[in-house]
């Protein structure tokens, strides 16, 4: 067993189930299932990892957001490659990684920068994807209102699952949705008062899992109660 009284964060399996990947402290770290041991992973000096972090399909990389960009590193550390590009200093552009594609070639992220002259680094916020070799960024929603946030390929690489608020009536009313991987046909999934946020598939491709906050939840607040809930990948059959 394993136990800590500093914040690890977002557990990722391994592919082959031995392992989990987590972040502390702006840093990356493999948690070894049967003896509780711990490695951090050698990131080359690039620190202030956060929690948006994932697995390559075949396990040999971490991808991982870190001051605002995109990077991969092998699993067993060093050789980090820099995979996001650069935006002029004053948009206070961020990337957050959220889901990788069932071949490995793309990455699905939330972007995020200034408007105008305005204040607030997240006045803008789109889903986009972007090839995990690097190169041109591809925004998948444009010109919204409310949030979108956790962009996560189906595993036929057909669709990207998210949540947003687009058919809210009420701030903060995310639900579950999909669209197709160039950002048509988005689909509605969860009708429901509460409010859910992270769509992810179980290892089998045949349910999504997400979590879901109590009515009137904004955001995706830490130290509240919620539930985990599961459904099919076309919104039937929900379960608690």
């Amino acid at each position: 067993m394993f136990e800590s009284d500093e914040l690890f964060e977002a557990p990722n399996w391994s592919p082959d189930g031995i392992s989990l990947v987590v972040n502390k402290g702006g840093g990356l770290f493999v948690i070894e299932i049967a003896s509780g041991a711990v490695r951090k992973i050698d990131t080359q000096g690039v620190d202030r990892v956060n929690n948006d972090h994932i697995l390559s399909p075949y396990g040999k990389l971490v991808y991982f957001s870190a001051n605002g960009h995109l990077y991969s590193v092998p699993i067993a550390g060093g050789d980090v490659h820099k995979i996001s590009n650069d935006f002029p200093v004053e948009l206070k552009y961020f990337y957050w990684l959220h889901g990788v594609s069932p071949d490995g070639r793309t990455l699905a992220y939330v972007a995020t920068h200034t408007v105008g002259d305005g204040p607030n680094p997240r006045g803008r916020v789109r889903l986009a994807t972007i090839p995990a070799a690097g190169g041109n960024d591809f925004y998948l929603t444009d010109n919204e209102t409310g949030h979108f946030d956790g962009p996560e390929f189906s595993r036929d690489g057909g669709w990207i699952y998210y949540n947003s608020e687009e058919a809210a009536t009420a701030p903060g009313h995310a639900q579950i949705f999909r669209m197709r991987t160039d950002g048509s046909d988005h689909e509605q999934l969860t009708f429901d008062e509460r409010v859910n946020w992270f769509p992810h598939f179980d290892p089998t491709g045949e349910k999504v899992l997400y979590l879901s906050y109590g009515p009137g939840i904004q955001s995706h607040p830490a130290d509240v109660e919620l539930i985990i809930r599961m459904m099919a990948p076309d919104g039937t059959e929900p379960a608690t």
